[in-house]
């Protein structure tokens, strides 16, 4: 039997943490992990320290797992992790524990319904850039050369730059203006 850890977070410097640590040294946790960082923050420093210092044969224990994830792919990120690490995850308020069949298939549950999120959401995006590409919309982001020639006809029309200032102000080429004037003199 390994450690029994635990991890308590808040989203602002203002909150307060008692009500989590309380659980967690009520359930047992030797050592806790607390971090007071918005759950949107992808860098939280003492959960990544605590995913270093957990061994094999250690339980996670946290009082909600909205404490510990971002989101579901996020929960399911560092449940996978766990597991290939051999260590327990304990959710005090969903009742979950990864060391017992219906904890294990409770998160299974979770990845599932991820992953089918995830392909309707590519099926959708899919679609939508087929609608979109059907209409003739041009996708992507605008090359970083065409913004510097836009910009650097835009210029050449205004008539306050020689063609050399504006070559070295917008970074494009020489032969690139030339052809695009051109272009648009026809």
């Amino acid at each position: 039997m390994g450690n029994i850890i635990g991890y308590a977070r808040v989203s602002t410097i203002d909150q307060n943490l008692d009500r989590q640590l309380k659980s967690l040294n009520d359930y047992g946790c030797k050592i806790i992990y607390k971090d007071k960082i918005s759950g949107k923050s992808i860098i939280r420093p003492q959960l990544e320290a605590m995913i270093l210092e957990c061994k094999e044969g250690d339980t996670i224990v946290v009082s909600s797992l909205s404490r510990l994830g971002r989101s579901t792919k996020d929960l399911i990120d560092l449940s996978i992790l766990f597991k290939e690490r051999n260590i327990e995850l304990v959710s005090l308020k969903e009742s979950i524990d990864t060391s017992s069949p219906s904890g294990k298939m409770m998160f299974g549950l979770l990845a599932v319904l991820y992953e089918f999120e995830r392909d309707m959401n590519n099926i959708r995006v899919r679609e939508g850039l087929a609608v979109a590409k059907a209409r003739g919309v041009k996708l992507g982001r605008p090359k970083k050369k065409d913004v510097g020639v836009k910009k650097a006809l835009e210029l050449y029309k205004e008539g306050e730059l020689t063609t050399k200032e504006i070559i070295e102000q917008t970074g494009i080429s020489k032969s690139m203006f030339f052809r695009r004037l051109k272009a648009i003199q026809r």
